[in-house]
């Protein structure tokens, strides 16, 4: 039981996170219940307004019954949130997925990753006590996200980590974590761009490696060593990705990390290896020629590798290097992720909100928007997307993860740029795939929480938020030749990613959207 587990590892957290676990369980509740109400799941029918209350069919009978409002993106619910379901309420997010009568493997592993989400979710409200502070440097900033994605469910999941796991390695609870260094013979090597010469030896590389992943994976290759050396890091709000304390400077390190966070195991595969440096001098070199270089940088994967096991590139022993955020930070200057801003509601904004958030937009938008034009399409969510502050006012943009980066051949060639060989498969000239892309993440994710956190914390009128958006969409639109875009942008929907629909597929990790109200519609 975790608190078993907790009592043995922190029993000072144990009366917090018995106090936090009714709050987190109604929050994870409350973002399934979102799920319900807009994303294309099995056992649902149909769903209807009934006055203030959402009303959504079961096939195998009843119905299931709560406020609609709380099944909005961000809502806040309170700790005694409940489903009216057909057998009475339903207070665990559990019992509510059982509600949809599915017996397959992937409805009994989503289960155990809301379980599990729940548990960390507490145990990080317990931990951080419910403060908001203002961050001192750009990791604190990525700290600063303690429940995690705001609609997804299993914001908090990390299956395979124990509570002690958890607690030494989670950026919420602010650790120092020891990368071990496996040493890597140069025949058993598969690399990518420039690996750095601090993490060589003569002929053999040094591969930074999460110890949770040598602890549990390399154990079952006892021909490969690690080295007494370790590498102290302060882990960024994906988890995996670190921030190495005095040697390499101006580096991040990506680690593969066999553990579910989120949607996916987050492990490197072969092709991010071999992909991100191209990519990495494409996409700046498209943010050069469309001249936003002073809006909007790129921080690049600079080199990567991964073992090969049997001859084959092993994803779970693999790390990348990346440029840090300090590359691109003036003296006074600090980078939040965007979806931070929205964590610690609003804390790190200066200033009246909608001249803000208009501020961002103009540093977000036009790049984003042109590199679109141009063939790049950004996975711009809240935590690959960073805005620098300088007294709390936006004053640059930086992006990050190439992985998740998508490019239209066709698009490029016609702006004069030649496609690399890729062994990934982001390449394509589908204008719906690259639309999807972008606003999927910038639109229904990021800008979304930007609005939601200024309206709820700043009293901030949202049309007012969204009417500062448009404005910089339209303005950028009136100066680039192709409106297929910009229809799209002002459409009546939006993409959504459907995060349960994904979690109950077959195939969990192939990408799916849902449609939701495209809240720049009023400005076409």
């Amino acid at each position: 039981m975790p608190i078993d587990e907790l009592r043995r590892t922190r029993p000072d957290l144990v009366e917090p996170f018995t106090t936090a676990l009714p709050g987190a369980r109604a929050t994870v509740l409350g973002r399934l219940w979102g799920a319900f109400a807009r994303e294309p799941l099995p056992g649902v029918t149909g769903r209807r307004r009934e006055s203030d209350a959402l009303v959504v069919g079961l096939q195998r009978g009843g119905s299931l019954s709560a406020a609609e409002s709380s099944a909005r993106p961000f809502a806040k619910v309170p700790d005694d949130f409940a489903v009216s379901g057909p057998e009475g309420p339903i207070r665990g997010p559990v019992e509510l997925l059982a509600q949809l009568g599915l017996n397959t493997s992937a409805a009994e592993r989503l289960a155990a990753e809301l379980d599990n989400s729940v548990v960390n979710l507490a145990l990080a409200r317990a931990a951080n006590g419910g403060a908001k502070v203002l961050p001192r440097d750009s990791v604190d900033a990525e700290q600063a996200v303690v429940d995690g994605h705001p609609q997804h469910p299993c914001c908090r999941t990390r299956t395979g980590m124990s509570i002690a796991d958890v607690l030494a390695y989670a950026p919420e609870h602010h650790p120092v974590v020891p990368l071990a260094l496996l040493r890597v013979p140069a025949d058993r090597w598969q690399g990518a761009g420039d690996w750095p010469r601090r993490l060589r030896d003569g002929d053999t590389f040094l591969l930074p490696l999460h110890p949770w992943q040598r602890n549990h994976i390399l154990a079952r290759h006892p021909d490969l060593a690690v080295m007494e050396e370790v590498i102290p890091a302060r882990p960024l709000l994906s988890l995996r990705t670190l921030a190495p304390l005095d040697v390499l400077p101006s580096c991040h390190i990506k680690t593969a990390l066999d553990v579910q966070v989120t949607n996916y195991r987050r492990t490197i595969s072969p092709a991010e290896v071999a992909d991100g440096p191209p990519l990495s001098d494409l996409v700046a070199a498209v943010i050069d020629k469309a001249g936003y270089g002073g809006s909007l940088r790129v921080l690049r994967e600079l080199g990567g590798g991964a073992v090969c096991l049997d001859g084959r590139p092993s994803a779970s022993l693999a790390a990348m290097i990346r440029e840090s955020t300090e590359c691109y930070l003036d003296a006074g200057e600090i980078a939040v992720p965007l979806t931070t801003v929205h964590a610690s509601g609003a804390a790190v904004v200066s200033g009246d909100p909608v001249r803000w958030l208009a501020d961002v937009a103009g540093l977000v938008l036009p790049p984003a928007l042109t590199l679109l034009s141009m063939g790049v399409a950004l996975e711009a969510h809240g935590q690959n997307t960073l805005v620098v502050l300088r007294d709390g006012r936006p004053v640059r943009v930086l992006y990050r993860d190439l992985d998740g980066v998508r490019v239209s051949p066709s698009r490029l060639a016609r702006c004069g740029f030649l496609l690399p060989p890729l062994l990934g498969t982001r390449a394509g000239d589908d204008a719906g795939a690259l639309h999807t892309k972008l606003f999927g993440g910038l639109v229904s994710g990021v800008l979304s929480e930007l609005v939601d956190v200024l309206s709820q914390t700043r009293a901030a009128d949202p049309r007012a938020l969204w009417g500062a958006v448009a404005e910089v969409a339209r303005r950028v639109y009136a100066g680039l030749p192709d409106r297929e875009d910009a229809a799209a942008l002002f459409g009546d929907t939006m993409p959504l990613k459907a995060t349960v629909a994904m979690r109950l597929a077959a195939n969990p990790g192939k990408a799916q959207w849902t449609p939701v109200p495209n809240p720049l519609a009023p400005w076409r």
